[in-house]
Order: C-alpha cells, then structure tokens, then sequence
C-alpha cells in the first residue's frame, strides 16, 4: 500500500471524486465478502423488495422500507470499520476491546429489531388480508 500525505487525500476534483465512489465500493465488496451478516442482511433485502412488489405497497411504505434497509446496512457497515480499527490496534481480547465491537454489534441488532417491526407494521396487514384474516 503506498503512503499518501494527507494534503494530498483531501485534494479535490473530479479524480479524486470518483476514488471516493471505488473506496466507497471497495467497503461494499469487502463487507458481502467477509461479514456473514451482511449476506443475511441481502438476502432480507431481497424478499422485503419482493415482497414489496407482491403487494404493491405505497409510495409512503417504500420510503419507510428503504430507509429502514437503509440504516441496517450503514449500521452494519461502522459495526464492520469498528471491528477492523478495534482489529488493527490489538488482537488480544482486551475488555475495552470487547465493549467496542459488542457495542458495535447491539448497535446492528437495533437497526435489525427496528426493521423487523416496521415490517410487520407494514407487511402485517397484507399478509393477514392475503390469508383472510380480517381484523
């Protein structure tokens, strides 16, 4: 890896634009490579898009769905950058160590509870009208 002096990484222009676009891509690549949660979260993602289009829901609920996706996914992005600092300062199980990815990680499963309600909220009453259930 080549070392760049930090004047040179906070050079602006359309170059160092669309570096900003691949890093941002590279941490993409690397978290569906290396984070089994990340494939779980795509998955996910993948039949609430589906069943979103099932269903046919509003404008409104697909705003709620994508933001809600939305924060998983930065949540377990930062979760994934905290591991990897935590990672490259100490590979011991230090406690304050084990506090920042455990942290980390509650801060994830609180995106992923929050999602998980939402669908229901959203889903809820598709499902049960598909199955006849009338409230």
């Amino acid at each position: 890896m080549t070392k760049i002096s930090r004047d040179e990484l906070k050079k602006r222009g359309f170059k160092r634009f669309l570096m900003s676009w691949k890093n941002s891509f590279d941490g993409f690549t690397y978290a569906y490579k290396n984070e089994q949660s990340m494939l779980i979260h795509a998955v996910c993602t993948f039949f609430t898009i589906l069943f979103g289009l099932i269903f046919k829901i509003t404008f409104s609920e697909w705003a709620i769905m994508l933001i809600a996706l939305g924060f998983i996914l930065g949540m377990e992005l930062i979760n994934t950058a905290i591991e990897a600092v935590v990672d490259l300062v100490t590979l011991e199980i230090h406690p304050l160590a084990k506090i920042a990815k455990d942290c980390g990680s509650a801060a994830t499963l609180t995106a992923t509870l929050l999602a998980i309600a939402i669908s229901l909220f959203i889903f809820g009453p598709y499902f049960l009208e598909l199955f006849g259930i009338i409230i």
